[in-house]
């Protein structure tokens, strides 16, 4: 899991002090308020909504905006949008397996959006399950370090509720598990006192792509269009690029 888990590094240190933190924002926002009209608006009974608000706040959203969210999403104010889940699936240069994941209230801009990213960044878009198999549903769980926290104090903590393991990611710990044991490892976390910047499932390569400088810089190109879209929520890539090769791509 070490290619997923520096990518995911990255794109979390990123995320944070990235010129796109609007559109970061928005696609918060957007979690928030389909999970408040899936499962309700009150995070208490709703766990998807507890933590699409967790990782929210995390980000610095403002309140106001995730309460409105939450409105909006249960029906308690209007102007609610309709969206729908759709997945894409392709390639990126070298053979690099990509799955895309949108929320959107307009299929066919969405399409186009995908498309055109794929086609202009040297990737290819691929039949509905030629990429998915390489990728399975995991629990993710974000813990941050400090105090003292160590590798063997999260994992006792966890591994009753079904984590199977914890990868040192370097400045946090991360947690995978099944995804349906995502609330009982997150809620074990919290009943041992332990903080986390973000629980949420996502989709986790089974097999990497090991790429050099340049092909690291081919794919990041890709998926930086692909999340240029405000309809793409989620990009997945089972990329595996080295510590250095990343290090040389942050300050370019």
């Amino acid at each position: 899991m070490s290619g997923h888990s520096k990518w995911a590094t990255t794109k979390h240190k990123k995320a944070v002090i990235d010129a796109k933190r609007g559109k970061l924002f928005a696609r918060l926002i957007k979690n928030i308020e389909v999970a408040a009209r899936t499962g309700g608006g009150d995070p208490a009974g709703n766990p998807t909504l507890f933590d699409a608000i967790q990782k929210a706040k995390k980000s610095s959203v403002p309140a106001d905006n995730i309460d409105r969210a939450v409105k909006r999403g249960s029906g308690a104010e209007a102007g609610g949008a309709d969206y729908q889940t759709i997945m894409y699936e392709g390639y990126a240069p070298g053979g690099v397996a990509v799955l895309v994941e949108c929320l959107t209230d307009n299929r066919n801009r969405a399409a186009s959006d995908v498309r055109v990213a794929f086609t202009r960044n040297g990737g290819s878009l691929a039949d509905p399950g030629s990429v998915a198999y390489l990728f399975q549903r995991r629990g993710v769980i974000i813990v941050p370090k400090g105090d003292g926290l160590t590798e063997d104090d999260v994992l006792v903590a966890v591994l009753d509720a079904g984590a199977e393991e914890v990868n040192d990611l370097g400045e946090s710990f991360e947690v995978m598990s099944e995804a349906t044991d995502l609330v009982a490892v997150r809620s074990a976390l919290q009943d041992a006192g332990l903080d986390y910047d973000s629980a949420e499932v996502q989709f986790v390569p089974t097999m990497q792509v090991e790429v050099d400088i340049d092909g690291a810089r081919k794919v990041f190109r890709l998926i930086d269009a692909l999340e240029d879209s405000d309809d793409v929520q989620n990009v997945y890539a089972n990329v595996d690029a080295s510590d250095e090769i990343l290090a040389a791509l942050d300050e370019e």
